[in-house]
């Protein structure tokens, strides 16, 4: 698929098929997207951690309520590791960037491969450092659940986008 019609097609799935496994092939095309993203100083200073929902949805129901965010059969969880990662002069670490790039290209990755995500950034961090036994040097950053979208999943309608002229400034 043409990289722009990717991105115009992509959207956040939030019904899973539950029976349908991710293939290994897949998964790992996935994380290696993630593993070849831009990273400030190319520190890479991230790890994905990657749970299977089977017998563990009471888990992560703590993590963020949602139903559906447990019907995938995985859920990808990017990490910073603010301590290794690349910071500016004026004391800006770039962690919560170099994690967001990482989860983007998670996110495309598996809408090439026609699988479904949904960027969460409205977790709960204690309850998601207890699940995944994080200590302080991991900081959770975003979760997806990453699946095959459920037959019922329809792509919402095109959100309404502001105009580039609104969001560019040419200087």
């Amino acid at each position: 698929m043409d990289f722009f019609d990717l991105i115009k097609e992509r959207y956040s799935v939030r019904s899973y098929n539950p029976n349908k496994k991710v293939e290994q092939e897949k998964l790992n095309n996935i994380l290696e997207a993630a593993r070849l993203a831009p990273t400030a100083a190319n520190r890479q200073a991230f790890k994905i951690i990657v749970m299977e929902t089977e017998g563990r949805k009471e888990d992560l129901k703590r993590i963020y309520g949602r139903p559906w965010f447990a019907e995938a059969p995985l859920v990808l969880c990017v990490c910073a590791i603010p301590g290794k990662c690349w910071v500016r002069l004026d004391g800006k670490n770039y962690s919560d960037v170099d994690a967001a790039i990482v989860m983007d290209h998670i996110v495309l990755a598996a809408a090439a491969q026609g699988l479904g995500t949904c960027w969460i950034g409205a977790f709960d961090l204690q309850a998601a450092r207890q699940v995944l036994g994080l200590d302080d040097s991991l900081e959770p950053v975003a979760f997806t659940p990453l699946g095959y979208p459920s037959e019922s999943s329809v792509r919402p309608p095109v959100k309404a986008r502001k105009p580039l002229e609104e969001l560019v400034i040419y200087k």
